[in-house]
């Protein structure tokens, strides 16, 4: 995992120029979306790794329960990104977003949809959160809380990554070793997001899409949804010319994940990075308020991201992270 220094100009983003072709509607089509048990996990580790690598190679897209993440524990963290987000605009627009840490709102413009995405959003990156968190009298127990969360997260990440390493013929711990959280160089993000409720005198004037078409930029992504509180929907990457589109419904205590784009260049695109979307709710839907959370197990900074044949460039994951999130915040890294 030794880095050394690439120009940036030795690498064509294929990604973003997947990513700029997917604006359509699209159709709608079922699918089925493998739900996985990782209970007794270390006793049956490679019972679940066969399961998880089935289904990315399918997909990209899976669901988890018995994750060791308890209901109390993730009710709570929605319950502090809602009061988060309930803060004066003036508060929360003094923790701004800088290397993928902070506040924004409708910052994110996606090459697909060249749009803002119709959300804000509040992004934990460890190493980098000074002077971003809210004080104890805007919100007690904020940062405690949620960095326990961020933690829960990352363990669950971690074990799922394993599983990938042991089927991919890595060392069964190089992804955990790759998201080492006692580094400065440590990269991974907590997301709160929040979809804002629909306007109907501007539902003409929104566009389709509450997020754009897109991939994530990160190794694998863990979603936490709300019931009732629906959108999501996924495209595999191999299917992307015909733009057949699924809806992931929101399941209490599951968690939806998705391979990112890190990933994929680390497995030869055998883990296929797929394509998701937020779309704008019809009008017989819940016209309310959308909340998530996204944990994004995202290598750090001085790990070297290499495709084991050679089918991309080798890349530091910090100039990685910085090309997509500078192509997706006008050049804000």
């Amino acid at each position: 995992m030794n880095s050394r220094h690439y120009p940036k100009a030795e690498f064509s983003m294929q990604e973003l120029q997947k990513e700029s072709r997917m604006g359509s509607i699209g159709t709608e089509t079922q699918r089925e979306i493998r739900m996985i048990d990782l209970s007794d996990f270390e006793q049956r580790k490679y019972e679940i790794a066969d399961q998880l690598w089935s289904a990315a190679i399918e997909i990209g897209f899976f669901q988890v329960y018995n994750h060791g993440i308890s209901s109390r524990d993730i009710d709570h963290a929605f319950k502090m990104a809602e009061q988060f987000f309930a803060l004066p605009r003036d508060i929360k627009a003094q923790y701004p977003l800088t290397r993928n840490a902070g506040w924004e709102s409708k910052a994110q413009i996606r090459p697909s949809t060249q749009t803002p995405d119709q959300k804000e959003s509040y992004q934990i990156t460890r190493p980098r959160m000074q002077q971003l968190w809210p004080t104890e009298q805007e919100l007690p127990h904020f940062k405690t809380d949620m960095l326990d969360f961020e933690q829960k997260c990352w363990s669950v990440g971690m074990k799922i990554l394993s599983c990938f390493a042991y089927k991919l013929g890595f060392a069964e711990d190089f992804f955990t070793q790759a998201h080492d959280p006692s580094q400065s160089s440590y990269q991974s993000t907590l997301r709160m997001l929040h979809y804002y409720a629909v306007d109907p005198a501007l539902k003409e004037e929104l566009g389709l899409w509450r997020a754009g078409a897109h991939t994530d930029f990160d190794c694998l992504t863990l979603l936490f949804q709300q019931e009732g509180q629906g959108g999501l929907q996924v495209c595999p990457g191999k299917e992307m010319d015909e733009q057949e589109w699924t809806s992931i419904e929101p399941c209490k205590d599951v968690i939806t994940c998705n391979i990112g784009d890190m990933l994929t260049r680390w497995s030869d695109d055998l883990l296929p990075s797929n394509f998701h979307r937020v779309k704008n709710p019809s009008d017989d839907e819940y016209q309310g308020a959308r909340y998530s959370l996204a944990f994004f197990c995202q290598a750090n900074e001085d790990v070297l991201i290499q495709s084991p044949q050679g089918k991309y460039p080798d890349i530091t994951a910090k100039d990685y992270l910085a090309q997509r999130v500078s192509a997706n915040f006008s050049g804000k890294y």
